[in-house]
């Protein structure tokens, strides 16, 4: 859909404003808010809030979580503090219709409009705005500050450093352009629909990506425990998590398929990678966390997850092929398997559900014994188990094209939305007569 132009337009003064509408003005967010409209918060508020301060209803605490790039107020993690929790702690209330920005580090320009009827407090280094109603419309100027000129400007004044902030006084400079009032309101519902009809469909494009994921584990989770044959013969492996096997295939601990390699790890502090920064990739429980001088093994291997959260939530690979020179710290178990087909191997393991064999509730801890002895069936022919790694290469290679398109048209709709909001509070486009049709 392409929108009109505004019929007479005027300098702005502004650089990066360029050109606005006749009958719109550029003013500064301190002169459209309230009187004292601007509160810093250099929140948490250290010791004084706990996580057993929290509850599922009360008064809102509002984090830098809940807040987003392009100006959304997430729910999903919302927490609560009783009342009198809130009066002992409070330092900034705010209200309906305020709008909160973080101002340090990588968090500026994350914004959100509070639309809680209750009062609710600020947990985190932002600053609240309270905009004046008799000049402004609280949800234009939120779409103006969420839009990519703006936020650049913000970042900007801020240094342009994730170390920097932005206070209060050169945040009150900064610049809009402002429409009049019901032409704010106007292009404030406009985007409303608009961008919540780009937002259904990237979460249309997103539950696709999950369903491709899903489908994509259970392709490969098949063709490692079951093979590529569907009418092959079946028997009981004798392991009952592990379930019905095929006949030809061996039964066996992870010990008697692969040999360990874990006393050669070696783990090196972050200040001694400092020191060290390199092009080796340095690897941890799920994955390369850093890059360094050294290596230590210069042969594909498999590595599995020893320790943390991930061997529980599996929001990563807890298998994984390493390939090439690299470093290996002390998280992860380093396994040389009976042939080259390592991708068959690491999604053998992959396949399984480890959560009974893991111990240690604060840290999770997959020990080398219980990998080791872990049971798993697996073809007793190299060249069955050279097919099913080239099945899994074909088919996940049709998965993952299918996702990188998924992932295309979000980036796509998301810089449509971008776009689109930053033309609306700019007056590049005209909107008003979009919400007759």
């Amino acid at each position: 859909m392409s929108f009109p132009r505004y019929p007479k337009y005027k300098e702005s003064g502004v650089e990066w404003l360029g050109e606005v509408p006749e009958g719109w003005e550029v003013k500064s967010l301190k002169h459209i808010a309230e009187k004292k409209p601007f509160a810093i918060v250099d929140g948490p508020f250290g010791t004084q809030l706990k996580v057993d301060d929290y509850r599922s209803s009360g008064v809102p605490l509002v984090r830098i979580s809940n807040l987003s790039y392009d100006g959304r107020f997430s729910v999903e993690d919302l927490v609560f503090i009783d009342q009198s929790k809130a009066d002992e702690v409070c330092r900034s209330a705010i209200r309906r219709g305020d709008i909160i920005v973080g101002k340090t580090g990588a968090t500026i320009g994350k914004s959100a409009l509070f639309n809680y009827d209750d009062h609710g407090i600020i947990a985190s280094s932002c600053i609240k705005i309270t905009p004046d109603i008799h000049k402004v419309a609280s949800r234009f100027v939120l779409f103006a500050i969420v839009s990519g000129s703006f936020q650049k400007t913000l970042v900007n004044e801020s240094g342009g450093s994730t170390r920097d902030t932005i206070n209060i006084t050169p945040f009150g400079r900064l610049l809009i352009a402002v429409p009049p009032l019901p032409e704010q309101a106007a292009i404030a519902e406009f985007l409303d629909r608009e961008t919540a009809k780009i937002d259904e469909l990237v979460a249309e494009q997103r539950r696709l990506m999950e369903l491709l994921k899903e489908k994509r584990q259970a392709v490969i989770s098949h063709a490692v425990t079951k093979g590529l044959n569907p009418h092959a013969p079946m028997k009981p492996s004798g392991i009952e998590w592990l379930g019905d096997v095929p006949e030809h295939w061996v039964v066996g601990p992870v010990k008697r398929f692969f040999t360990s390699c874990n006393t050669r790890r070696i783990p090196l502090s972050g200040e001694e990678r400092g020191g060290r920064s390199g092009v080796y990739p340095y690897y941890g429980a799920s994955g390369i966390i850093d890059h360094i001088n050294e290596y230590i093994f210069d042969e594909d291997l498999i590595l599995v997850s020893e320790d943390g959260a991930n061997l529980l939530n599996r929001a990563t690979p807890i298998a994984f092929v390493a390939t090439g020179k690299y470093w290996v710290n002390n998280h992860a178990h380093i396994l040389r398997p009976l042939d080259a087909n390592l991708l068959f191997w690491a999604e053998r393991i992959e396949s399984i559900d480890v959560t009974p064999f893991v111990t240690g509730s604060a840290q999770p801890k997959f020990t080398s014994e219980a990998l080791g002895a872990l049971i798993i069936s697996a073809p007793s022919s190299e060249d069955e188990r050279a097919k099913i790694q080239k099945h899994i290469e074909s088919e996940t290679a049709k998965f993952d094209t299918l996702t990188a398109e998924a992932q295309r048209t979000i980036d796509l709709l998301q810089e449509r939305r971008t776009a689109l909001i930053s033309a609306a509070v700019t007056g590049q486009i005209d909107v008003r007569n979009s919400l007759r049709n």
